[in-house]
């Protein structure tokens, strides 16, 4: 088959360069038979509008959605998933006749990492999200109805948590504090990193109290060797840390089975990006 006749997706967002998603998506394509292209398109901000509408009445199908526009993408879709519309953020974009169809799959990437790939069981634990952003407001949904203990969302300006809290305390027990005010008495079970300071090497100012032994430290940024985040939450004492690469992949399988209709094994990926492959 002509490429030109393979149905188009791709990945937009500033910069792209180092995206896996190429790699995760065409693993998925040659596992289920799928006659797809997907590729990487830079896109800076101000013309964010203007080239997704030129990829979809170019006859593409579908767009993930990657920093920094996942807010702009919940803006142009003309229908939204429930999620989507409860994270006020979109990172899967689908071609319907209707149009542009709007989701949100990083909160069941997140969670399906967590409990089937690391089989953590979050009901009735205590959780610690760190982050008030679009990342954190992707994952709170999908945490909340996991059923937790309890759930502080701390961000370096508290105001911000406070206002997510507010917006989703009809899911669960929530609250939202200032980075200073953890209420580290009791440790926490599992804490999310959902701030961008991994990306610039650093880590959020969380006290070393927050963390024993036995609490996972998961950071929903990746790489090849260990995140700011996870490097600091081992020196403060937990045994077990995760970064985000579970969470890729198993987004990912979701955007592809809201697209495809078919749903992908992500465990030979997971295998194969823990090899090495696709990285380069």
């Amino acid at each position: 088959m002509n490429a030109r006749t393979l149905d188009r997706y791709a990945v937009m967002g500033f910069p792209v360069t180092h995206s896996l998603s190429p790699f995760i998506h065409s693993r998925f394509a040659a596992q289920t038979g799928q006659s797809m292209t997907y590729s990487r398109i830079a896109v800076p901000a101000e013309v964010f509008q203007r080239e997704v509408s030129a990829f979809f009445a170019g006859g593409g199908q579908g767009l993930n959605i990657t920093v920094p526009h996942k807010q702009s993408a919940y803006v142009l879709a003309d229908q939204l998933t429930e999620r989507a519309r409860l994270a006020g953020a979109v990172n899967t974009l689908k071609s319907q006749a209707r149009g542009l169809l709007g989701d949100n799959t990083d909160g069941v990437g997140l969670l399906t990492d967590l409990t089937v790939n690391l089989g953590y069981n979050i009901a009735g634990r205590r959780v610690l999200l760190l982050g008030a952003g679009g990342a954190a407001r992707g994952v709170l949904g999908p945490l909340l109805h996991a059923g937790p203990a309890r759930l502080t969302i701390a961000n370096r300006h508290g105001d911000r948590a406070l206002a997510m809290a507010e917006h989703f305390a009809p899911l669960g027990p929530v609250e939202g504090k200032a980075l200073q005010d953890i209420d580290t008495a009791v440790p926490f079970d599992l804490i999310v990193n959902a701030t961008s300071a991994s990306l610039h090497d650093e880590v959020p100012q969380l006290p070393r109290e927050a963390v024993v032994a036995d609490t996972l430290c998961y950071d929903l940024a990746y790489g090849r060797n260990d995140t700011a985040f996870t490097r600091w939450a081992r020196h403060a004492g937990a045994e077990r840390t995760a970064m985000g690469l579970g969470m890729l992949v198993e987004q990912a399988a979701e955007a592809f089975t809201l697209w495809r209709s078919v749903r992908p094994d992500t465990r030979p990926v997971l295998n194969a990006l823990a090899a090495g492959e696709g990285w380069d």
